[in-house]
């Protein structure tokens, strides 16, 4: 496994899921159906399109390069291209994959599944910047992000995520204990990713803050917000819910690894 993977990977609910036992997509909020298409397949559109710098692969599946995230994405995902990957992946790397139910392929295992909602930002834009001293992450600043994401398991992240996007944090000196970011951008879409604080610092909004930062900066540059966040922490969901987030689909998400 490349290094950072491991310590990155978040603990998935062993589940056997089928597209037929979840929503495909809320009612609301609604977009044309060729913005469904993109945020239906944000991995391959944001790793095929703006991130394809970051990214290696093929015509028909990419990852991002290591490093960055360990996600793939497929050109179909119904009928993901695993041989078209082979030759940029290691034996015994770890990878996040969404929206595929099927079979494993010859040459890989799914070690964890389960579910995650992609929610999109309804609400208002912020009036006003509510973290104007939060610190702008920069590649300095890479070690210790990992090391936060590392403790408190936002999703997938590794050494190189925060080139990805703007990153803001919050110092205690100079610790790092609070942050977030963006990841995956595709047409007018943006993520909002890598939000954690640092156990002994909650309760002082920083999340929220620095979420809303990132959400004022996205609208004034006519982005759409979203985010992910997994089935089982509840807690999240509804905070993102009552920040003015709303669930537009929920879909299966995955680690797959090649065999050795």
């Amino acid at each position: 496994m490349v290094k950072g993977e491991q310590v990155a990977r978040q603990k998935l609910s062993r589940r056997h899921l089928s597209l037929a036992t979840i929503p495909q997509r809320a009612h609301y909020p609604k977009f044309s159906s060729r913005m469904n298409q993109i945020l239906d397949n944000i991995v391959w559109h944001t790793l095929s399109g703006p991130h394809k710098k970051f990214s290696v692969g093929s015509d028909r599946a990419r990852r991002y390069a290591v490093g960055f995230s360990p996600i793939i994405g497929f050109a179909n995902p119904q009928s993901p291209d695993f041989n078209a990957l082979v030759n940029f992946c290691e034996p015994g790397e770890h990878f996040y994959c969404d929206g595929w139910t099927g079979p494993c392929p010859a040459g890989w295992q799914i070690e964890e599944e389960s579910t995650m909602y992609k929610m999109v930002w309804v609400g208002p834009k912020p009036d006003s910047d509510r973290a104007p001293d939060a610190i702008p992450l920069t590649t300095e600043h890479a070690k210790q992000a990992l090391e936060l994401a590392t403790l408190t398991r936002p999703g997938p992240f590794d050494l190189r995520t925060i080139e990805l996007g703007e990153y803001f944090g919050f110092f205690d000196g100079l610790r790092l204990v609070a942050m977030a970011g963006e990841r995956m951008t595709a047409e007018s879409f943006r993520e909002i990713s890598g939000v954690c604080t640092h156990p002994d610092f909650e309760g002082h909004g920083y999340a929220r803050r620095l979420m809303e930062k990132l959400i004022l900066r996205q609208m004034e540059r006519k982005e759409v917000p979203f985010l992910h966040v997994m089935h089982d922490n509840t807690k999240a969901h509804e905070f993102y819910k009552r920040m003015g987030f709303r669930d537009y689909k929920e879909s299966v998400v995955r680690v797959v690894a090649r065999k050795a």
